[in-house]
């Protein structure tokens, strides 16, 4: 009998088979490893004869119309229990079984999100990456970098990853400030931080870092207008999602100095294309989404990932997203 066929996407590293135990499902079931983004048009033609699909969350977008020619898929998988990337309605009108990964083990310390969202702001004020090309360049302390004890930071979101930025930054000697539409006043104190509106926030954040989930609500959330009642001096980081803050207003922010400089993590069409205008510029510093990427997590991911096909092929599907 023929192995089940199972793709597994978006293996930026090639280090997916490395990372679980791929070969505990055979001869029941094979994996293909795809490294490279496959172009929205080629889905199907390069997937159609897969019957599982492994997918690293929101790398590649699965809607209805991609959905409806892939006439072999069985069951999706997805690391993480949400992927806004996947038109759930129709895999569920297919009767195609869609599962996901639970969370990993906390361990001591800041979630690895929280440290990317820390190595951008520092590496913003610090200018690490600014005296780095100077160095290589023959020059030697071309700027004055800023300093944060005594600055504000200001959250956009204080949910588990926005309550984590709040340990370091005291560490840091930063007061700490949040507003989100949702934010109560107890929620808050209880996190130790003052609750302002979003025009406080603008108005008195040195660093301003988004910690918020990409909604109708929160997309765009961030306008030109938005930049332009920021300090002049002020740091955006951004390890959430890229549509929040509005891209085009952001270059253009960043070009007339509007605001003085900007660490993201993620951005309105990833991977980043080659040539893209933010590539151009100096008081930017730009990471490939790494926010949620280590050894650790990806070994938790498709390890689940592995488990939820060897349930699947015993007809007792786990961790199913409804």
């Amino acid at each position: 009998m023929r192995p089940l066929q199972v793709a597994v996407l978006d293996d930026y590293q090639r280090r997916a088979h490395d990372f679980a135990d791929w070969a505990s499902l055979a001869p029941a079931a094979e994996a293909t490893f795809f490294h490279d983004p496959i172009p929205q048009a080629q889905l199907p033609a390069v997937l159609s004869g897969f019957e599982v699909l492994v997918l690293m969350r929101e790398r590649t977008a699965f809607g209805r119309a991609v959905l409806e020619q892939l006439p072999a898929l069985r069951l999706l998988i997805t690391t993480g229990m949400r992927n806004a990337s996947v038109d759930a309605d129709c895999l569920r009108e297919r009767g195609v079984r869609y599962c996901g990964t639970g969370g990993a083990a906390v361990a001591a310390g800041v979630p690895s999100t929280v440290e990317v969202a820390w190595a951008l702001i520092l590496a913003a004020v610090k200018r690490v990456t600014v005296e780095d090309r100077a160095i290589r360049a023959g020059q030697w302390q071309t700027s004055v970098p800023g300093t944060l004890a005594g600055r504000t930071l200001g959250l956009a979101g204080l949910g588990h990853l926005g309550t984590a930025m709040t340990g370091p930054a005291r560490a840091f000697g930063l007061t700490v400030i949040a507003w989100s539409q949702n934010l109560t006043s107890e929620r808050a104190a209880a996190a130790g931080v003052r609750l302002v509106s979003k025009a406080e926030l603008l108005a008195e954040s040195d660093v301003l870092s988004v910690h918020l989930m990409l909604s109708d609500r929160t997309r765009g959330l961030f306008q030109a207008a938005d930049l332009a009642a920021m300090k002049p001096t002020a740091v955006l980081v951004n390890t959430s999602r890229g549509p929040i803050v509005d891209e085009a207003a952001l270059i253009a922010a960043l070009r007339s100095g509007t605001i003085g400089a900007a660490g993201l993590d993620v951005y309105d069409r990833e991977p980043l294309p080659a040539g893209h205008p933010l590539t151009e510029l100096a008081n930017v510093v730009l990471l490939p989404h790494l926010g949620y990427v280590s050894e650790g997590g990806f070994r938790h991911m498709y390890g689940q990932a592995v488990e939820d096909i060897a349930a699947f092929l015993a007809g007792a599907p786990v961790r199913v997203i409804t």
